[in-house]
């Protein structure tokens, strides 16, 4: 799958939107910025109460489109202030309280659909373990035997939503442990939830797991 434009200018947006607008502002209330996969997007886990489902964000006062808006004017139409991380982490979307954001809905929706199968098959692979969508590399995962799982909505190391199996210690690249941090391939390449339960259970299997 390659990347057009949309899909890029998408998951920046989306991804500023989940920092500045969900986690930083749940951060500033409760000290957590975990996220989570809901159907049509993310949300957050504690207060206040937030979700992006498509092109718009939910909120206590209402559906607030993101196109025309920049992170600050978002927030704000919400009853927030848009929240910088850099006080937690130092990577993230590179997105600023005042950068225009673009999102395309069929983009968007490639991006819910990769979060969603992500975390059905991580609640079936390990059902003891809670999928987390970070809001730094905007990806859903888990870490279980010292090896991460997840799904990424993309990022410089591939462009494309990918499912990853990430071992602490990564073993030498070769056909199969294909990335420097184990291996990634394209969701889109993979299939739905059934499929990437498939995917992270074979490298699992590879690395010594049951």
């Amino acid at each position: 799958m390659n990347p057009d434009s949309r899909l890029l200018t998408t998951r920046r947006s989306l991804h500023g939107v989940a920092e500045l607008v969900l986690a930083g502002p749940q951060h500033a209330y409760t000290g957590e910025i975990s996220l989570r996969s809901v159907p049509g997007g993310f949300a957050t886990t504690h207060s206040p109460s937030l979700s992006v489902v498509g092109t718009e964000v939910l909120g206590l006062a209402g559906a607030v489109g993101i196109n025309g808006h920049t992170p600050a004017s978002l927030a704000s139409a919400l009853g927030l202030e848009a929240t910088s991380l850099s006080a937690v982490y130092t990577d993230g979307s590179g997105v600023g309280r005042d950068d225009s954001l673009e999102v395309d809905a069929t983009a968007a929706a490639t991006i819910a659909e990769a979060f969603a199968a992500g975390d059905a098959a991580l609640r079936s692979l390990a059902p003891q373990e809670t999928p987390i969508l970070w809001p730094e590399h905007f990806d859903v995962g888990i870490s279980a035997g010292e090896v991460n799982y997840g799904v990424s909505a993309g990022d410089g190391y591939l462009a494309v939503p990918y499912a990853y199996v990430g071992p602490w210690s990564p073993p030498a690249q070769d056909d199969y442990w294909n990335a420097p941090f184990g291996r990634a391939v394209p969701v889109d390449e993979i299939g739905d939830a059934d499929a990437v339960l498939a995917f992270f259970t074979d490298g699992r299997q590879r690395l010594g797991g049951s």
